[in-house]
């Protein structure tokens, strides 16, 4: 497709972008080349932001190599060079991408892009825009709820030894250009309604030589060394306010509530399931039982006709399994875990059934560490080593998660289907299921919101968790997580 935008008069800040872009093209692919370590290090990061398969727009596109390379369903690049416009027509034929000519500012020139997009990308772009929060405001149109919104760019802490470079002239020197610090950024983004996801830096040495890659990879992503990297990113999505109504304010519920082993908490949880509105549910996962678990569950589904309970047997083994096996069955908009030892108060779960409706986040994730706990409810290693890894794993998320540990957790069923179809990213890898769900939601920057509950101690039977062997375990896949999400 080779539409080319109407040429309306540019201001003359973004003329002397494009003429600058334009009387260096040839110059600019050369030093490009040099510098292929640097780009092709900021396009790993951005593919592993990006699944394959979404739609991509992609705004100061210059000749497509970055959108080309996120593989995407349907991708658009916005580019205010006409050199580079049609470079990237010739080098991307055939595939599905389209490139417009003109200033991505401009309604009109945004209009032409189509849409909604998955993701919208601004790569080393804002520093040369006029009105960075005008532009933000312009792309609602251009997003739907799921819309994610990257960007890249240098951090003003860098600024004298690029400005160096230029008068070394080891890099071009730029045309008049703006180093809003990631702060400023992200309060544009406020006032244009969007919500921030998740905020990173990286690339602490951007040159290929030796070491770079140790540098890069590990060092650089520690905290406070992290500071000190050339690029900073932010992930953000538009406010749900913005989609008032786009799903409804009481969605259907199935909840799976895995057992095993849980024989004398059954007819108490029954009791106190809260109503969860019209065809909701409830699934009672039976998961190879020692005691009458079973027994149980079907004596309680038989004794409470009235309530929406049904009864499966799950084929494998693990938590994972079970919670997998039980949403393949599920009929609700919405999938909610229940843990059967009612740690967490079955009463609680309309609260975050309502956060993810009223769009305070796409994943809801219960935390347990917030309010005193009931007597032995949780002993004090386990109490450590709970808000050990809740800060280990908020780090390694890039976002703030109290209690990874938690059982109870809520998104819509869209949402998992999304995390279910990008699992080969991860493997097969998390017995619990609860960290296969928190990955998933991370590699889609999904808004991650805490809900605070009381916990409450066990009164039937003993834990199925291992504080050290499953410890461990803990230990080895944040550590997974790590190589697949943070050391990039």
């Amino acid at each position: 497709m080779s539409t080319t935008a109407p040429e309306p008069a540019l201001d003359p800040l973004a003329e002397q972008v494009r003429a600058f872009y334009e009387d260096n093209h040839a110059s600019l692919v050369r030093s490009r080349k040099r510098r292929a370590y640097y780009y092709g290090y900021l396009a790993k990061i951005i593919r592993a932001r990006v699944p394959p398969g979404q739609r991509v727009l992609d705004l100061g596109c210059g000749a497509g190599d970055l959108l080309a390379a996120l593989e995407p369903s349907k991708g658009v690049g916005i580019d205010l060079s006409r050199t580079a416009i049609r470079e990237a027509r010739q080098r991307h034929q055939g595939e599905p991408l389209h490139f417009l000519e003109g200033d991505a500012s401009d309604p009109a020139v945004l209009a032409q892009a189509g849409g909604p997009f998955d993701v919208i990308l601004l790569v080393n772009v804002v520093t040369h825009l006029t009105d960075v929060q005008a532009l933000f405001d312009r792309l609602h149109p251009l997003c739907h709820p799921g819309t994610r919104l990257l960007v890249y760019s240098y951090s003003r802490l860098w600024q004298p030894a690029l400005k160096l470079a230029e008068s070394l002239g080891l890099k071009h020197r730029q045309p008049p250009e703006s180093w809003l610090p990631p702060e400023e950024v992200r309060h544009m983004l406020h006032l244009a309604d969007f919500e921030l996801v998740r905020s990173d830096a990286h690339v602490l040495c951007p040159v290929g030589v030796p070491g770079a890659d140790l540098l890069n990879r590990y060092v650089g992503r520690l905290p406070l060394v992290e500071a000190l990297s050339l690029m900073y990113g932010i992930v953000a999505r538009p406010a749900p306010s913005r989609f008032v109504g786009h799903h409804k304010s009481r969605p259907t519920v199935s909840v799976v509530v895995p057992c095993r082993n849980e024989e004398g908490h059954i007819p108490e949880l029954v009791r106190r399931l809260p109503d969860l509105g019209p065809n909701s549910e409830y699934l009672f996962v039976e998961g190879h039982s020692k005691d009458n678990t079973e027994q149980a569950i079907r004596r309680a589904i038989a004794e409470n006709p009235d309530k929406p309970l049904r009864f499966l047997k799950q084929p494998g083994k693990g938590k994972g399994d079970a919670v997998r096996h039980a949403f393949a069955h599920a009929r609700g908009e919405v999938l909610a875990i229940l843990d059967s030892d009612m740690g967490v108060a079955p009463e609680d779960l309309p609260k975050f059934v309502d956060a993810l409706a009223r769009g305070k986040g796409e994943f809801v994730n219960g935390s347990r560490l917030v309010y005193p706990m009931e007597g032995q409810a949780m002993r004090f290693l386990n109490l450590i080593a709970n808000k050990f890894f809740a800060a280990l794993f908020s780090w390694v998320l890039g976002q703030q998660v109290r209690d990874t540990l938690c059982g109870t957790k809520v998104l819509y069923r869209e949402t998992y289907e999304r995390i279910a179809a990008g699992r080969a990213f991860f493997g097969d890898f998390d017995p619990f299921g609860d960290f296969d769900l928190l990955f998933g939601a991370c590699r889609l920057n999904l808004r991650i919101v805490d809900v605070a509950v009381r916990y409450h101690a066990r009164t039937y039977g003993d834990t199925n968790i291992s504080r050290f062997s499953h410890g461990m375990l803990l230990f080895r896949m944040s550590g997974f997580a790590a190589r697949r999400l943070k050391f990039l």
